[in-house]
């Protein structure tokens, strides 16, 4: 297949170019026009071509994507003010439906995020799947929730007009130089705020992840479908947080906040911000109920529907995972004779 992947340079997405080489595909990589591609592994991959492009903007997509079998979307904006990430993920995506139209690509592997998930209507210990209710007041939530919410909507649109399509929806993804998530707690300064240390952790790692999202671009069974990758064996934070603590030269001063705590504390500053100041308070994630819930709230996660469709399992554990993350390993090595699937 001759895969079109934005987002190629991130985090996420150059494992998954070298994943995808890995498994025999040519790449149209897609990264921004002032990226110093020399940084990436697989850039002078002979089954690799690099596009430069600005999704914001029309120009040359059309003309990138002919003779394309599969667009995995992995370009967002995941910092900066409302309009810079509505720029970035919602123009962006609009742009870039609008084109495969035009060229008559139909197959999108389409990457969302957990964070589109209503938090609030969840109870706790209840498990979170793919049937569990998209977030229904996005304002009380952050940016990057509520542009890719938005970006979910439009992938929708396109499914309704022919495309077809996978939505994706990762959970937290660590690796290499992102072994720290938002599901860890908070940063007070030099200083480590850990809520609901016992809390179960929706990570997958990210060669773990960068597979299944290939997987789910050469699978037919997956057209239509929307699946949630985390990985096995899922851990709780205390156990998260004492591989992470193994791999630091210093572990900086931590508090411990129990989940009911913070709950009850974060229900008060938002109530009297709301009856009191009028909602003109700008209070700070952990005080907004939405916001806290979506990174701390005490949830079950499954694995099984995308291991169903896709015969997925992840290849490495936890402790696998942080010792190749803090091995001197090249994760992104790519084999030159790689053959090229049809």
């Amino acid at each position: 297949m001759k895969l079109f992947i934005t987002g190629a340079s991130g985090f996420l997405g150059q494992y998954i170019v070298a994943e995808a080489l890995r498994r025999g595909h040519q790449v149209k990589a897609v990264i921004r026009p002032k990226t110093d591609a020399t940084r990436l592994s697989w850039y002078d991959h002979p089954n690799v071509e690099l596009v430069r492009l600005d999704l914001r903007q029309m120009s040359g997509l059309v003309e990138a994507l002919q003779s394309v079998d599969d667009v995995i979307h992995l370009a967002a904006v995941k910092s900066g003010d409302f309009y810079t990430q509505f720029a970035g993920t919602v123009i962006a995506t609009e742009n870039l439906l609008t084109a495969m139209k035009k060229a008559e690509v139909t197959r999108l592997t389409a990457i969302s995020t957990f964070s589109v998930y209503d938090y609030q209507k969840l109870r706790s210990r209840q498990v979170l799947d793919e049937d569990s209710s998209i977030e229904a007041d996005p304002l009380n939530r952050d940016e990057y929730a509520q542009t890719k919410l938005i970006q979910e909507a439009l992938y929708r649109d396109f499914e309704r007009e022919g495309g077809q399509v996978s939505i994706i929806r990762p959970g937290m993804i660590y690796g290499r130089d992102y072994l720290w998530n938002a599901c860890l707690g908070a940063e007070l300064g030099s200083a480590w705020l850990r809520i609901g240390a016992h809390a179960t952790m929706p990570v997958t790692y990210v060669e773990n992840c960068a597979e299944a999202i290939v997987m789910a671009a050469e699978s037919d069974a997956a057209l239509g479908q929307t699946l949630n990758i985390v990985d096995d064996n899922l851990p709780t934070q205390n156990v998260y947080a004492k591989q992470l603590i193994s791999k630091m030269e210093e572990t900086p001063r931590t508090f411990f906040v129990s989940w009911p705590v913070m709950s009850a504390i974060a229900q008060m500053a938002w109530l009297y911000n709301k009856l009191f100041l009028k909602g003109k308070a700008r209070l700070p994630g952990i005080l907004v109920p939405a916001k806290l819930q979506g990174r701390f709230k005490p949830l079950r996660y499954t694995n099984e529907k995308v291991k169903k469709v896709l015969n997925w399992k992840p290849k490495y554990s936890l402790e696998e995972a942080f010792d190749r993350s803090c091995s001197d390993i090249n994760l992104l090595e790519v084999p030159v004779s790689t053959s090229v699937a049809s």
